[in-house]
């Protein structure tokens, strides 16, 4: 069984939570996570967002029982890929939500295994034993310098268009979604966020944020959202956390500012 919290807030700058985000167990028993960071003038990144999450979470609604992780990784794909369907045509037909679109960032669970889907810079990590792994690789323009050593791991941190995105879902008619398999054992946690987190908290912090047990699961992720507000929170912050348990009764929290 997994525990599971949310929180999203707009931070310290921005008019309108763009972010959209989403955690449950699914009534056939998975689990299902989602963060969607939108972007687009006039509010329609809002709408982007939260109809990429509609869609996910209307297509998989219905998934019988039994799949193993590998067949929900390729219902989630699905999934995405309809919502990528959906958003451009909104963008294409409407001139007021040209160019409208998101990133996604999404993982399934049946059991312990799952898999991580996503789209754009928001990203998923792994923390086990005091160790954080990044499991997505940024769609970005800054992450294309990066691995191409035109820039530093320290100019990245603070490069100009650290938050252009190379692919995002919405923006075209076609989409590549990355999928990544992820197991879990009892005492691990998946963090998914929007780069309103990654952007200013360090993995450092992250790992020591989410390796301290002093502090509830909801706490940790208030504790995230807060070092992000308290490093400038110039974008909007969302935060997903999964922890797995063996006996534990899944429960979901949210907080939303």
């Amino acid at each position: 069984m997994m525990n599971c919290v949310y929180v999203s807030d707009v931070g310290r700058v921005r008019s309108v939570n763009e972010d959209s985000t989403w955690v449950d167990r699914l009534e056939s028993g998975y689990t299902l996570a989602i963060v969607a960071d939108g972007m687009g003038g006039h509010q329609a990144g809002d709408i982007a967002s939260r109809m990429t999450v509609e869609t996910i979470t209307g297509d998989l609604g219905g998934l019988p029982e039994g799949l193993s992780a590998e067949a929900c990784g390729e219902q989630l794909k699905k999934a995405i890929l309809h919502a990528n369907e959906s958003v451009y045509r909104k963008a294409t037909e409407h001139a007021e939500y040209h160019s409208m679109g998101t990133t996604v960032v999404a993982g399934i669970f049946a059991g312990h295994d799952g898999v991580i889907a996503h789209i754009g810079d928001s990203r998923a990590y792994h923390f086990r034993n005091g160790q954080i792994i990044q499991l997505t690789d940024d769609h970005s323009l800054v992450n294309e310098l990066l691995k191409n050593k035109q820039i530093s791991a320290e100019e990245a941190t603070m490069h100009p268009h650290r938050n252009v995105v190379t692919r995002a879902l919405g923006t075209d008619e076609r989409v590549e979604v990355d999928l990544n398999r992820v197991s879990m054992e009892p005492g691990d946690i998946l963090l998914l966020c929007s780069d309103g987190l990654s952007n200013y908290v360090t993995p450092e912090q992250m790992a020591l944020t989410l390796g301290n047990h002093d502090l509830g699961l909801n706490d940790r992720a208030d504790r995230l959202l807060q070092l992000a507000l308290n490093a400038g929170g110039d974008d909007n912050i969302s935060v997903v956390l999964l922890e797995q348990h063996e006996d534990a009764v899944s429960g979901i929290k949210e907080w939303n500012s």
